[in-house]
C-alpha cells in the first residue's frame, strides 16, 4: 500500500475495510480513488455489487435514456404551501383559505397565476425566453452539483454519480424508483437552503431515500439540469420527483390481463379436423409446448396462447428456424402500433403456416 495517503484518507480506507470486509487495503484503496475519496458512495457501490445488482455509480459509458413518460392523470404533486402539504398541480397560491369570499378570491388567483404561467411560457418561446441549452458534458455539471453540495450540505441522501441518462437506465434494470432533485443557487433562494439544510439533512429522510431509491441531483443553472428541469416540466424549486417505470405498472396488471386474453384463445381443434395445424413451440428455457390450431386462425391467437402460458415471457417474438424470419413480435411499446395490428390479424395459412409446424421463441427482455 502507497505511503502517500494522508491521515485522512488512510482512515477512509480503514473505515471501509471494517465496513465492508474487504480484506486487501489496497482495493480499499482504488475504490476510494474511483469514488474521488467518498466513503459512502465508495460503501453504497460495494452494497450493491454484494447483493448482485449493477454499480450505480458509474463512469463514462454512453447511454441511451428510456422514454419517461408524463401521465398527468396519475401524478400527484405536494407541496408545503398547503394544509396537509398537498397542492393543486402547479398551483403556488398559498395555503386553502376557508371563508368564501378567501375561497373565491383563492379560485381567481389561482386561474390568473395558470393564465400568467401560460402566456409567459408562450412568450418565451417566440422571444427566446427557453433557448435550449447545449448539454456537452452532462456528467461534468452532476459531478460539480455534488461537490458544490457536500461543501455546503456535508449531511444529504446519496447522490447517484451519473448523467440522468445513466440514472434512468440503472432504475430500470434494478428495479428502483428514481428520485430527482433539482434546485437553483440556495444562496439566493431561502427555500432550497432551508429544504437542504433541514429536510435532506434529516437522517430518517437519508435512511429512507438510501434505502428505496436512486437519488439523481443537479443544478438547473447548468446544461443537464435545465435539460432535465424542461423534460420533467419543473416550474418552481427546490423540486423532487419521483419516477417510477412504465413497465413495473404492466406488471401489477399483467395477471388480469392474462385472464382476460386465455378467454380469446380460440378452442384446440381434434386432431382428425381437416383445417387442423399442429405446432410445436420452443421455448427460451428449453421447454416444448405442442397445440393444434385452425388455418383460419390469427398469428394474434398463437400470440394470445403463448402469453398466458406460464412458462412464455412476457415479451416475445415468434420465429421460423430455416429460413429464419419473424413471424410475430409481442411488445408493450408496439402492441397497438398500426403495422403490428394489421400482422396480427393475419391467419396461418396467410403467413405460410400450412401443416406441422415447428416455432421459435425468443425472450425480447433478455
Amino acid at each position: 500500500m502507497d505511503d502517500g495517503l494522508t491521515n485522512e484518507q488512510t482512515e477512509k480506507v480503514l473505515q471501509l475495510q471494517d465496513l465492508t470486509g474487504i480484506e486487501d487495503m489496497s482495493v480499499c484503496r482504488d475504490v476510494l480513488i474511483r469514488h474521488q475519496w467518498d466513503l459512502e458512495v465508495a460503501v453504497q457501490e460495494q452494497m450493491n455489487i454484494r447483493e448482485g445488482r449493477p454499480s450505480s455509480y458509474v463512469g463514462s459509458r454512453e447511454v441511451r435514456a428510456p422514454t419517461v413518460i408524463n401521465d398527468r392523470f396519475l401524478q400527484q404533486v405536494f407541496s408545503a404551501h398547503m394544509p396537509g402539504g398537498r397542492t393543486s398541480r402547479g398551483s403556488s397560491a398559498g395555503p386553502m383559505p376557508r371563508s368564501i369570499t378567501g375561497i373565491i378570491g383563492y379560485i381567481i388567483n389561482m386561474v390568473f397565476q395558470y393564465c400568467y404561467s401560460t402566456i409567459s411560457s408562450i412568450l418565451g418561446a417566440f422571444f427566446g425566453g427557453n433557448e435550449e441549452r447545449i448539454v456537452t458534458d452532462p456528467l461534468g455539471d452532476v459531478m460539480s452539483f455534488i461537490r458544490s453540495y457536500n461543501e455546503r450540505y456535508p449531511e444529504h441522501p446519496v447522490f447517484y454519480q451519473g448523467t440522468y441518462a445513466q440514472a434512468l437506465n440503472d432504475a430500470k434494470q434494478e428495479l428502483r424508483f428514481l428520485l430527482v432533485y433539482l434546485h437553483k443557487d440556495p444562496t439566493k433562494n431561502s427555500d432550497v437552503d432551508t429544504f437542504c439544510s433541514q429536510t435532506l439533512a434529516n437522517r430518517n429522510v437519508i435512511d429512507f431515500i438510501n434505502r428505496n431509491t436512486l437519488f439523481w441531483g443537479c443544478d438547473v443553472s447548468s446544461p443537464e439540469g435545465y435539460r432535465v428541469s424542461h423534460s420533467i416540466n419543473a416550474r418552481t424549486y427546490p423540486i423532487m420527483v419521483l419516477i417510477a417505470l412504465r413497465a413495473n405498472r404492466m406488471v401489477i396488471e399483467i395477471v388480469r390481463l392474462k385472464m382476460e386474453l386465455a378467454e380469446q384463445v380460440p378452442s384446440e381443434p381434434p386432431a382428425d379436423a381437416l383445417d387442423a395445424i399442429s405446432v410445436v413451440f420452443k421455448l427460451p428455457n428449453g421447454a416444448r409446448i405442442e397445440r393444434r390450431f385452425q388455418q383460419s386462425n390469427s398469428l394474434l391467437d398463437l400470440s394470445n396462447y403463448l402469453f398466458c402460458h406460464p412458462s412464455t415471457p412476457d415479451e416475445f417474438e415468434i420465429t421460423t428456424n430455416f429460413p429464419k424470419r419473424v413471424l410475430y413480435s409481442k411488445s408493450y411499446e408496439t402492441d397497438n402500433d398500426a403495422a403490428t395490428l394489421s400482422i396480427a390479424n393475419k391467419t396461418l395459412v396467410e403467413v405460410g403456416l400450412t401443416n406441422r409446424e415447428v416455432l421459435f421463441v425468443n425472450d425480447l427482455e433478455a
